[in-house]
């Protein structure tokens, strides 16, 4: 391939790049920039003006959704990981037998289910009138359980991926050492996979804070999460405080986004050179 051509090639490639972060980021672009609007009209800048995010400060309704879908994302990510985590050891290490896969079928079966049938699922469960005084009904815990479902099925495939990946010569010279396996798993296994761990728990609560039709389907009139609200607000029309909202989310998500990608090359550049050091050693 001549020279040219490879150049071609590559311009190509920028060029189609180019386009497709253009088409994913230009409407937040544009939703940051109507949400210092003057005016009443969500898509229509008219002067520039603070006057949104001040509303959206003194808007209880709102601020109650999302301090509500922030409590219910963490606690989902939490409990996602923790069994997550838990299906992932036993499908990455421990040895395939008559039902490991049925067992591996279902830990992912929420990620390919629709939330339609869990969502159905979970409502006649907390709903029976045999189980409703024990489970409580519908409300936060329904929908702090729901989101833990789905949650943990897509924590289980990274974390297993990161276990297949590790070296398992490390787990066997510190069991042959005489420790016992228990602290194997949290002194040598959870460094390894942790920036699986906080990935999974990202992109669990991630995906809580964005669900919308399992929280509207268990949720009760005191349980309305920022999803849910949005959209029963749709109908009755937006005011450019949605916009600074998702302004203010998109903020803080690129700032976590950044700062837990610096700290996990930190600590991947620190356990390779540790790494390094006892094999020179």
């Amino acid at each position: 391939m001549t020279r040219a051509a490879t150049l071609e090639r590559r311009w190509g490639a920028r060029a189609w790049l180019l386009l497709v972060y253009a088409f994913l980021y230009i409407p937040i672009l544009c939703l940051v920039v109507f949400s210092f609007t003057a005016g009443e009209i969500t898509t229509q800048l008219d002067g520039l003006s603070l006057r949104w995010y001040v509303a959206l400060l003194h808007d209880d309704e709102l601020g109650a959704a999302v301090r509500l879908s922030l409590q219910v994302g963490a606690l989902a990510a939490t409990a996602a990981v923790v069994v997550g985590t838990a299906a992932a050891v036993v499908l990455a290490r421990f040895r395939p037998g008559a039902g490991s896969g049925v067992f591996a079928a279902m830990a992912t079966a929420p990620m390919v289910m629709p939330e339609v049938v869990v969502g159905l699922s979970l409502v006649l469960l907390f709903t029976h009138p045999m189980l409703q005084p024990v489970l409580g009904g519908r409300g936060v815990t329904a929908i702090w359980v729901a989101h833990t479902t789905l949650c943990a099925a897509y924590v289980s495939v990274l974390v297993q991926s990161r276990l297949r990946e590790m070296d398992r010569a490390l787990e066997e010279a510190a069991l042959d050492l005489g420790c016992p396996p228990w602290k194997v798993f949290f002194v040598i296994t959870v460094p390894v996979i942790a920036p699986a761990l906080v990935a999974g728990w990202l992109l669990a609560f991630t995906l809580s804070m964005d669900d919308f039709v399992l929280a509207a389907m268990l949720s009760d009139p005191g349980s309305t999460t920022l999803p849910v609200l949005v959209f029963a607000r749709l109908h009755h029309g937006l005011k450019p405080e949605i916009n600074a909202l998702a302004t203010v989310i998109v903020v803080v998500v690129s700032i976590a986004v950044l700062v837990a990608n610096r700290v996990m090359q930190r600590a991947q550049r620190r356990r390779r050179a540790a790494m390094h050091a006892a094999l020179r050693g």
